[in-house]
């Protein structure tokens, strides 16, 4: 399936990186340095179109000219968590810019994905290939039978942020969902790996298991054009042991007062003060005045000491240092391609 991807996005080199549609993390620097680089980089869509039109707007700019398709597509993509979006709120900002491909994640319900599929394929004339992450096989089954993605996106329980509350590892998880796809008879559909993947030995192994290309988010965070704090990336490559050093929970969104999130989703983050305290049995309303008093302390309220969410996957303690989003794809790819050098069976890369 990469020569399927390589067709559709033109500009790409394999192994295929793609960095994650982050909210407020991804920043068009972020996603315009990934895309240039061979990757595919994704925007965040948030829940405002007035803002993803500003953002998507600064992204072109930042695309070289010869990086866009010959029909007009911006070689980038954006994801949405569609349980927080207005479907016909976005329609317009989708046919304004026509993207690359738009990722759709965490509906309140699957067969949301449906009139969301429709009308991206209405309104660019099937230019815009859709997108869906999925965390479980009958997630993968059910989400093909409703809106026919042209990319599978299988999420393992390493990844950072947010994700099924119950899931599997991608080492088995990947797999596992392709058989279960060929078995349906969507052998062709390219499916894409993301969980604890921060470097080339990760994505050797994930194509071992099969997939098409990886997605990475933690590993973009720390990245020179990231909009995250300081203090957020000083974490990320101060932790280790990522197992034992990052937490799936839904305090960080209590901590926010985000409401909405589907009761099966929670997120990984590094586990702080606040983790510890709910622990040991501090009340809501406590930990969140205490981490809202620590919002004004900046990047000094970071690190087990302090508050403030810092969403990281399992693979954060392979994080060594912060480079640009260029030399995180140049770097990971070279290196999978040295691995592969060792093993003819990697003949996709």
């Amino acid at each position: 399936m990469a020569s399927l991807l390589t067709r559709t996005y033109p500009w790409i080199k394999l192994p295929l990186i793609v960095s994650a549609p982050m909210l407020n993390a991804a920043t068009p620097a972020l996603a315009a340095s990934v895309s240039q680089a061979g990757g595919i980089g994704f925007l965040a869509g948030g829940t405002k179109p007035a803002e993803l039109d500003k953002l998507l707007t600064k992204t072109s700019a930042l695309i070289f000219s010869k990086s866009r398709l010959r029909n007009g597509i911006l070689p980038i993509g954006v994801g949405f968590q569609n349980w927080g979006c207005d479907l016909h709120a976005m329609s317009p900002v989708f046919r304004k810019h026509c993207v690359a491909a738009i990722w759709l994640f965490a509906p309140k319900q699957l067969a949301d994905f449906r009139p969301w599929a429709e009308e991206i394929r209405s309104v660019s004339q099937g230019r815009t290939q859709v997108w869906i992450q999925v965390g479980t096989v009958s997630e993968a089954l059910e989400v093909m039978k409703l809106a026919r993605p042209n990319v599978i996106v299988v999420q393992g329980t390493d990844a950072g942020g947010h994700g099924l509350r119950q899931s599997a590892s991608i080492i088995s998880l990947l797999p596992e969902t392709k058989d279960a796809l060929e078995a349906a008879g969507y052998p062709h559909v390219p499916v894409l790996a993301a969980g604890g993947i921060v470097e080339s030995r990760g994505v050797a192994a994930a194509l071992t298991l099969g997939a098409d290309g990886v997605v990475m988010g933690t590993r973009f965070l720390a990245s020179k054009e990231a909009g995250i704090p300081k203090g957020w990336q000083n974490e990320l490559i101060r932790v280790k042991d990522g197992g034992t050093t990052t937490k799936r929970s839904t305090l960080c969104d209590r901590l926010k007062e985000t409401v909405g999130w589907p009761e099966h989703y929670d997120g990984r983050a590094i586990t702080n003060k606040g983790h510890l305290d709910e622990e040991a049995g501090l009340s809501d309303a406590e930990n969140v005045r205490l981490y809202k008093a620590e919002l004004k302390l900046g990047d000094e309220a970071f690190g087990n000491h302090g508050r403030m969410v810092t969403y990281a996957g399992t693979g954060v303690g392979l994080i060594k240092e912060a480079k640009s989003a260029a030399e995180i794809v140049d770097e990971t790819s070279f290196g999978t391609r040295l691995i592969a050098r060792k093993s003819p069976s990697y003949a996709q890369v």
